[in-house]
């Protein structure tokens, strides 16, 4: 979204020997997002046009794209089958944004955002929605918006409301919610990610594991596999920049400034090591898609698709 360690990582990362299909490296499906792309606005004159990134994304090795911010991407089924199938592109899952730890009053609102996007991610063909909890201070000012922790009763609302939205999901949908722990968000921390792990029904509620937001927030993921593996139903591929995060702790830096200052880098430059998570999600001997998101939001519009390209590269070195 270059530190010293940078090169001990990429000899570790690339002494890795592609994965035969037996071993279940096949199933894992790596794929990217407009996130890689500078995308987090369904509008934005410094964004890269639509257009261009399916172009680029398709171009630098991928099959798979998530949706990103409803809206940046046609949202006609028709018209965007079109576009992504001439490009040989698949999409893996839509994306949504919930505050549900409000409790009830939120229902409505948030149902009325869910359901377009879920019906888009029906249309094209996908199985999973991204849930991400809402930012406890703006994500571009950095105004607190809400206090960082939640009280117990915010807490049985996100459980519950989480469960509700993941049944209703998949009963009027047929797509399986993913919740992403992110940064500055109430679910964030190995201590808040295990406290919402245990607190919902691993038949309504998976987690779509973000590499680079669960160290952000001093997790760590491969750990979070082995340990909660059966809940494990998505991953983000993604990594950060020590150097620059320890500066970001130091100074309490919002997100959005964050990620502008570079806290999110390349691989395998940062941390943490993606063979080792890779590896640990292949003994899960499950499906899972492993999407590409490289927060640099905003970025130089040529910037990304270099990167998109060493980036597949290298997974591939991991045998991904």
């Amino acid at each position: 979204m270059t530190p010293p360690s940078a090169s001990r990582t990429l000899a570790a990362m690339t002494s890795l020997s592609p994965q035969s299909p037996s071993s279940g490296a096949s199933r894992i499906r790596i794929g990217s997002a407009p996130d890689s792309w500078g995308v987090w606005f369904p509008e934005d004159p410094v964004q890269v046009p639509w257009q261009r990134f399916l172009d680029e994304v398709a171009g630098s090795g991928y099959e798979w794209i998530e949706l990103g911010p409803y809206g940046y991407l046609p949202t006609d089924p028709a018209v965007l089958t079109e576009e992504t199938a001439r490009r040989g592109l698949k999409v893996s899952a839509g994306t949504v944004f919930t505050g549900l730890h409000h409790g009830e009053a939120v229902w409505d609102k948030t149902w009325e955002h869910v359901s377009d996007i879920a019906a888009l991610t029906q249309a094209m063909g996908a199985e999973h929605l991204v849930v991400i909890p809402s930012f406890w201070r703006d994500d571009k000012t950095g105004e607190v918006l809400e206090p960082d922790t939640l009280t117990a009763e915010q807490w049985r609302n996100l459980t519950s409301l989480t469960e509700r939205l993941g049944r209703e999901v998949r009963e009027r949908y047929g797509l399986s919610i993913v919740v992403h722990p992110h940064a500055d968000t109430h679910i964030d921390s190995e201590e808040n990610v295990v406290r919402f792990l245990d607190g919902t029904d691993s038949s309504l509620v998976s987690l779509c594991l973000d590499t680079g937001h669960y160290a952000y927030c001093g997790g760590d993921s491969v750990k979070l596999i082995e340990t909660y593996g059966e809940r494990i139903g998505y991953l983000h591929l993604k990594q950060v920049d020590p150097e620059i995060l320890a500066d970001v702790r130091a100074n309490a830096t919002p997100f959005g400034p964050a990620v502008a200052q570079g806290v999110m880098c390349e691989p395998p430059a940062g941390v943490p090591a993606l063979g080792p998570v890779l590896d640990a999600a292949r003994k899960l001997d499950v499906d899972l898609f492993a999407i590409v998101e490289q927060d640099m939001y905003p970025c130089d519009p040529d910037k990304p698709l270099p990167i998109a390209r060493r980036t597949r590269a290298f997974l591939r070195s991991c045998g991904a």
